[in-house]
């Protein structure tokens, strides 16, 4: 369901050499698997016999016992639907390999050998085993590799195989895949592969598990898929080296879980990944690249049950969880802004004009103006900055305001419009004492209309505040704060924007800000345009009108990343935020977002410019177009039917 597969990596307990009993603790890991509806459970190389068997794998009675092995292994998952790799030695026209076997529905769908031995473990492989590339057939039949007790039928082998798994495309690879220059991984993406996964006997070196764990998150990344590595266990033979038992499984360069121990045996990693994910970063990774070629291989009893129940879900999907992560985040987006506006300010050599609301997103761009002239030479006070009360100007933010420009040395103008909105007002017989849409608009564009004019006065240019959460729900007014000559916030997320303030806090140059920077991060989001309540305080929060930004920031996201329809998303964010809004609510500003990111494309038909900080952008000049006069029907229909 909504394309979630999920995969068991399992290291069972080995008795080298005792097939028998390796079939026995195989076949609990896969009923164990299976009952916690994995699709796909997965085992290290050799793993049916022990990979340390070294000059037993020449004795016949090992190879005979092994393919006794696989044939009941098939029986007894005979009438399930999960599908099992496992590693066994496979005796191909009088030549010995180190095969991947696949089994589905209680049949051998398909042998994967291995092609080659650079692995750190100090095993001479090749005193054993023919290695993939002497391979002289492409089939063979089951009566020819001892499996005459399933029956005849034909099996397909090669190291260019892929499976299909309810549509869910595998390949199989070995543990020296990671350290070859031409991976055989990459040639099964290209053909295909959402799903790589890598039986594997490492033997345990100092800094071997990290180095793995770097290779598995970057191939992942690289191939844009799912990777699943699963390497036998400390119950190996220890005459020459200790076996990690490492497993891990990644997503597109992210690690979604590994063995918790650093030497292990005898445990299952189970962990759901998201298809859907893949397959929309591939429509844009891999076109244009050449297809490999693939023999496929269906299997017939594979149902994919999985609901994502293992798919760990964040809330703040713009935001890190790690601290050391967030903060590197952070600083690198501010130096992107820096240098986007520095170079903007260095081809006008203007001044900057910037609107100075106390507020979170006025503050962001007023220090990535001040850093763009510090970078420049030029003295802080060649930022000119503008606070503007009015009627919904509180105490709080106006005093940040002036404290934040003071200590940060710009220069300043303070131009109060309420006597230019009550003009406008009588101008176009509107109630001053009415404080609807249209008296918030005459603030918004009175301001513009000053900042504008500032810097013609000035000889410089307004740098825009808009964020992009705020550019998503079209919460600015047309030819008002939406517009400017350099928007710096474009790219920035809401729910980045305090961390961001916070993060930039700790630079040297602003320590003198950091009080007034830490209490405009405490300040309530509102555009003030509504007069304070009877105790002077903020009376129009803009999440109590629109919806929690952290929600809006979310449905962003997987609406314009992934692609993912409203039905997915809805479900992703009740599971996300279910210590914190309900069911309901979380539809309730679904369907608000739905309906305002479609109708508010005309204002973001004609943003400025803007620098793209991050993988979700709606700049018009390439990041996103829609047609201004879509119809979002298609999209609200769908929540209709959510009960």
């Amino acid at each position: 369901m909504y394309d979630y597969f999920k995969i068991a990596c399992a290291v069972a307990k080995v008795s080298v050499g005792d097939v028998a009993a390796n079939v026995d603790c195989i076949c609990r890991k896969i009923d164990e698997a299976s009952k916690r509806n994995a699709d796909l459970a997965v085992f290290p190389e050799l793993s049916l016999t022990g990979c340390s068997c070294a000059d037993l794998f020449n004795q016949k009675l090992l190879v005979d016992a092994a393919a006794e092995g696989i044939a009941a292994v098939c029986k007894y998952t005979k009438n399930l639907s999960i599908t099992v790799v496992l590693g066994a030695p496979v005796m191909i026209n009088s030549k010995l390999y180190d095969c991947a076997v696949v089994i589905n529905g209680g049949k051998v769908i398909g042998l994967v050998p291995k092609a080659a031995d650079w692995d750190v473990s100090g095993i001479n492989w090749e005193r054993w085993f023919t290695s993939a590339n002497e391979l002289d057939v492409s089939e063979v039949q089951t009566e020819d590799i001892g499996l005459s007790a399933l029956g005849s039928y034909p099996v397909l082998v090669g190291q260019d195989l892929l499976f299909n798994l309810s549509s869910a495309k595998v390949g199989v690879v070995f543990g020296n895949d990671l350290s070859m220059p031409m991976q055989q991984s990459a040639q099964l993406s290209l053909g295909g592969a959402e799903i790589i996964v890598n039986l594997a006997a490492r033997a345990e070196i100092a800094a071997s598990r990290e180095k793995c764990k770097l290779s598995v998150t970057e191939q992942s990344y690289r191939l844009v898929c799912a990777y699943a590595y699963c390497s036998a266990g400390v119950g190996e033979s220890t005459s020459d080296c200790v076996f990690s038992g490492h497993s891990l499984i990644a997503e597109k360069g992210a690690v979604l879980a590994e063995s918790e121990n650093s030497l292990d045996t005898d445990y299952i990693l189970i962990n759901d990944i998201d298809l859907a994910k893949i397959r929309a970063d591939r429509v844009k990774a891999f076109k244009g690249a050449s297809k490999a070629p693939a023999r496929e291989v269906k299997a017939e009893k594979s149902v994919l049950k999985s609901t994502g129940e293992d798919y760990a879900v964040r809330k703040l999907v713009f935001v890190p969880d790690n601290e050391d992560e967030l903060k590197l985040r952070c600083n690198d987006i501010f130096d992107i802004q820096v240098a986007g506006l520095k170079r903007r300010l260095e081809i006008t050599g203007s001044k900057a004009v910037i609107g100075v609301s106390g507020g979170l997103d006025s503050t962001l761009a007023l220090l990535v103006s001040v850093e763009a002239m510090r970078k420049l030479g030029r003295s802080a006070a060649d930022v000119i900055g503008v606070t503007m009360p009015s009627f919904g100007t509180t105490n709080r933010t106006y005093n940040n305001a002036l404290e934040l420009m003071k200590k940060l040395g710009i220069s300043t103008r303070e131009i109060n419009i309420k006597a230019a909105c009550e003009q406008h007002c009588a101008d176009i017989g509107h109630s001053v004492d009415e404080f609807d849409i249209t008296m918030e608009n005459i603030q918004a564009r009175e301001r513009t209309q000053v900042l504008m004019d500032c810097a013609s006065m000035e000889g410089g240019f307004v740098v825009g505040t808009g964020d992009l959460s705020e550019l998503a729900l079209g919460w600015c007014t047309y030819n008002g704060d939406h517009m400017s000559m350099y928007s710096v916030n474009a790219g920035v997320p809401k729910t980045l924007i305090s961390r961001l303030i916070k993060a930039v806090a700790e630079r040297a140059h602003f320590a003198d800000c950091k009080q007034v920077l830490y209490d405009i991060i405490d300040t309530p989001i509102s555009p003030e345009l509504l007069p304070p309540d009877e105790k002077g305080k903020i009376a129009q929060e803009t999440e109590n009108i629109v919806g929690p930004y952290a929600l809006h920031d979310f449905y962003l996201y997987y609406m314009l990343r992934y692609g993912f329809e409203p039905e997915k998303i809805y479900t992703l964010a009740v599971k996300a935020f279910a210590d914190e809004y309900d069911s309901q609510t979380v539809l309730k500003w679904l369907r608000v977002f739905y309906k305002r990111f479609f109708t508010q494309q005309f204002k973001r038909d004609c943003l400025p410019d803007g620098m793209k900080v991050g993988s979700v952008s709606l700049s018009p000049r390439g990041d996103f177009s829609m047609p201004s006069d879509a119809c979002a029907s298609l999209w609200l229909k769908q929540l209709d039917n959510i009960k």
